[in-house]
């Protein structure tokens, strides 16, 4: 039965209807009940959460469609009906469907990543009080009252900047803890507080004070002269080449013609920096979604996208399935980050799903990046998007100069060269910043006993454990499984331990002993686990007060540090011989991405790229043409071995705490897969994963490949059905990644 047929049945006829539901539990079907026998209202309509028994449980699920077909067995009926007017409207409907099936994924679970999680739990769609808070006339006496009150002072400056005075989403965006300052403020009567819940959501804009740069100005126009209609453009921009200037006015005219704007973003530590960005420009509501929201922070912004109070959305991966009353353009920043394709559970692309949303909703999807994808590439070559290119950075800034610093044969310091640090202290010396990238956190990344040679490894995965000294743990980076640190080697009783290589942590203890004044301050999970830490550390950095910032990937994402003149980039050997097919695209990506961190205005960058292999051919083609031809490259290897885009993978992962019901499973699965497949469609393995062992689970996976998505669409969808009969199914955990990003 085809759903998007069935949402448009009508519901005037006196012929019983019969209510298909959408559960969150993992089986791949939804479900037929019925109206109770005295039901007098219209039926509910497609979108709306009704409460049902499914086994001897009351649970809330989602009204996908209503059909005339009565099932050959005894059906329930609903329970209460919790929305009359539809949470979800048809278009976001056909989209959860469209991802379902896609994606080979449980429907029910698919409706509830949708969801927030108040709205799953069956509470009302209410939003709370909006507030809105003015500064009172200031006077000399006033003043006087916050001297001596420096948190107090600056809340109050910010709110009295704006003649309309401040929301709780500008304050989240722009403080860390403001209620209590808030609080006492209002009790000395400095500020005023209004209820603008029932206000209609305008905007005002103020331009900049500046003009777009050609390159600005034609991708800005090519997006404006295409704003009716489905396109897909992806904006290639060098690092600091104004990529969020475009943003912004491509935004303005979508709020001119009354629609709203979605945004995503790959990573929370990024959201604060684009609200600001937004917030300088827009005087109007923005709603904002993401994991450090709580649950009733988060159901607001998703009613504010829903009823069309916020105009404007910023969200990381799951706000792509936010309702909007007036879609006009969805905005991808960083589109190639891999924090886009959720790795667990429903593993979907926010970017792919962004596109196919944008082509049902018939408006225009801008995608983001200085270093984007190859998929994004090929699919320019291919006609299907038109690429905006910004090839200059804007303003005074220019490109950075890159040198390779040979490893071999210099004793390191913490892994750092003695040019490395010659350079640091050079930077420092002159009023600027370094930042020095090591995609390693923890101290050290390995324990040895220097007597018998044992190594400290995790219980439940194949893999070393990192030495963790601020806390002395030893901890596994895969399933965070954490023992204390040794004194003693618990094989042979000896004191000799060794920790082996460097990480993040020991790159700061050797620093602040070298450069005690400068302030060093690190910056990856570890750092950063508390609520609020990261703003606070960004804002520390950007105030100039640390000189030193140490840091993972996470400072390789957009951010904008303009006293940053130096970048060295510690170990960039990881991606050279990597066993995924997209290792040396990433590694271009991340070595691009860090190395445009530097000299984004005044101040002239200069990049320091420490490796083993300077000759590498991977090194001289990166430092020696535009990103752009290296990945013109890479795309010629991907279409000489047949790898995506040029083909299309579907991933099975089978997983138990019993390597032979790993195997059981994954062989009958391959022997279904065979017998159904076509002489053409490539089958890869089965085979042990890379990491055997994860979490005390055993896993083996099987690499489906074909030239043609049709193809291989309609062999999934007989194999899965098929694996989901197994009863060796039942012993195992198993799954279907579509368009996997990694094969690990």
């Amino acid at each position: 039965m085809n759903n998007s047929k069935q949402l448009a049945v009508g519901t005037e006829s006196a012929t019983p209807v019969y209510l298909r539901i959408a559960i969150s539990i993992p089986l791949r079907k939804s479900f037929d009940y019925c109206l109770p026998d005295d039901w007098q209202s219209p039926p509910p309509r497609p979108g709306s959460r009704i409460k049902v028994t499914f086994g001897n449980k009351s649970v809330i699920g989602v009204l996908l469609y209503i059909h005339h077909e009565k099932p050959a067995y005894k059906l329930r009926a609903i329970g209460e009906v919790l929305d009359y007017q539809p949470l979800i409207d048809p278009h976001l409907l056909e989209l959860l469907n469209w991802a379902a099936d896609y994606y080979c994924h449980a429907i029910g679970e698919v409706f509830a990543t949708a969801l927030p999680a108040r709205l799953r739990q069956g509470m009302s769609a209410n939003k709370s009080p909006v507030y809105r808070w003015t500064a009172v006339i200031d006077t000399g006496e006033q003043q006087a009252k916050l001297a001596n009150a420096p948190k107090q002072q600056a809340l109050y400056q910010f709110i009295s900047s704006s003649k309309d005075g401040r929301q709780e989403f500008e304050l989240n965006a722009n403080f860390v803890n403001w209620r209590a300052p808030l609080k006492a403020l209002e009790q000395k009567n400095l500020l005023s507080q209004n209820d603008v819940s029932n206000k209609p959501s305008d905007f005002h804009y103020q331009a900049p004070d500046y003009r777009l740069n050609p390159a600005q100005q034609k991708a800005l126009d090519t997006l404006i002269d295409n704003s009716g209609h489905f396109m897909t453009l992806l904006l290639h921009g060098v690092t600091g080449s104004g990529k969020t200037e475009v943003y912004l006015q491509s935004s303005l005219h979508m709020l001119q013609q009354g629609r709203q704007v979605l945004i995503l973003v790959p990573e929370i530590g990024l959201t604060p920096q684009l609200v600001a960005s937004f917030q300088s420009r827009f005087a109007t509501t923005i709603a904002v979604l993401h994991s450090g929201l709580n649950d009733r922070e988060r159901l607001d912004a998703w009613l504010s996208a829903r009823d069309g109070t916020a105009k404007i959305i910023i969200g990381t991966r799951s706000a792509v399935f936010v309702p909007l009353q007036a879609p006009g353009l969805i905005i991808i920043d960083e589109e190639h980050d891999s924090s886009f394709k959720q790795m667990e559970g429903f593993r979907y692309s926010a970017r792919d799903v962004a596109i196919k949303r944008a082509s049902l909703l018939n408006i225009p999807v801008l995608l983001g990046s200085a270093t984007p994808s190859l998929e994004s590439f090929s699919n320019v070559h291919a006609g299907k998007s038109t690429l905006l290119h910004l090839p200059d950075r804007t303003g005074e800034a220019s490109h950075p100069d890159i040198f390779r610093l040979d490893l071999r044969g210099h004793k390191l310091t913490g892994g750092l060269l003695p040019h490395s640090l010659k350079t640091i202290k050079e930077e420092i010396d002159h009023g600027g910043q370094v930042l020095i990238f090591l995609n390693r956190r923890g101290y050290a990344p390995a324990m040895v006993c220097d007597s018998c040679g044992w190594i400290a490894e995790c219980h439940h995965c194949d893999i070393r454990m990192t030495v963790h000294r601020r806390d002395a743990r030893l901890r596994c980076h895969v399933c965070s499984h954490e023992i204390p640190l040794p004194d003693s080697c618990p094989d042979c009783g000896s004191n000799q331990l060794i920790k082996l290589g460097y990480g993040t942590e020991k790159l700061e203890d050797v620093l602040q002993e070298k450069f005690p004044d400068a302030g060093v301050i690190r910056i990856d999970r570890d750092s950063t686990r508390r609520k609020d830490a990261f703003q606070k550390i960004i804002q520390s950095v950007r105030s100039g007060e640390k000189k030193i910032l140490i840091g993972t990937q996470m400072l390789a994402k957009g951010h904008h540090f303009p006293q940053v003149g130096t970048v060295i980039i510690v170990d960039a050997d990881n991606g050279l011989y990597g066993l995924d097919f997209r290792a040396q695209e990433h590694m271009a990506q991340l070595i691009t991405q860090v190395a445009g961190r530097a000299g984004r205005e005044h101040r002239h960058g200069k990049v320091y790229i420490q490796t083993w292999h300077p000759d590498h051919p991977f090194f001289e083609a990166l430092q020696s043409q535009p990103y752009y031809d290296f990945c013109h490259k890479l795309l010629k290897e991907r279409e000489v071995t047949g790898m995506p885009p040029y083909s299309y993978l579907a991933l099975l992962r089978v997983e138990s705490n019993q390597m032979t019901q790993t195997e059981s499973f994954i062989n009958q699965a391959t022997q279904a897969l065979k017998e159904l497949a076509p002489p053409q469609l490539e089958i890869l393995g089965p085979a042990i994963a890379p990491l055997e062992r994860k979490a005390g689970y055993f896993r083996m996976q099987l690499l489906l490949k074909s030239a043609h998505r049709a193809e291989l669409r309609r062999i999934l969808s007989q194999w899965i059905a098929l694996m989901d009969n197994m009863k060796s199914a039942k012993k195992v955990r198993w799954s279907v990644d579509i368009d996997p990003y990694n094969l690990y």
